[in-house]
């Protein structure tokens, strides 16, 4: 029996045994946004259905913010989930 650690939170702990085993794949976006406690920035008027994210080009999105009123590109992700979740970071 080998101990791991301790995690703060289930994914982390999961995650430590994964790796440990060998079968660590990076969580999903929305599991990642979940143990980090952070919201998704919901938009009706978008197409994307996240505020901050635009359509890039085929299979890539844009997460993009306003600081002192310019743009700031937060980068270019293959889904809107993953851009959704950069936007949450940068803004909370």
């Amino acid at each position: 029996e080998v101990g791991l650690g301790t995690f703060a939170t289930a994914v982390e702990a999961a995650a430590a045994y994964a790796r440990a085993v060998g079968g660590f794949q990076p969580p999903p976006p929305t599991v990642v946004t979940e143990s980090e406690g952070l919201r998704l920035h919901l938009s009706t008027s978008n197409t994307t259905g996240y505020a901050g994210v635009t359509f890039y080009r085929v299979g890539q999105y844009h997460a993009r913010t306003r600081v002192d009123g310019r743009k700031r590109t937060l980068g270019v992700f293959d889904s809107p989930v993953e851009a959704a979740v950069a936007y949450a970071r940068a803004v909370g």
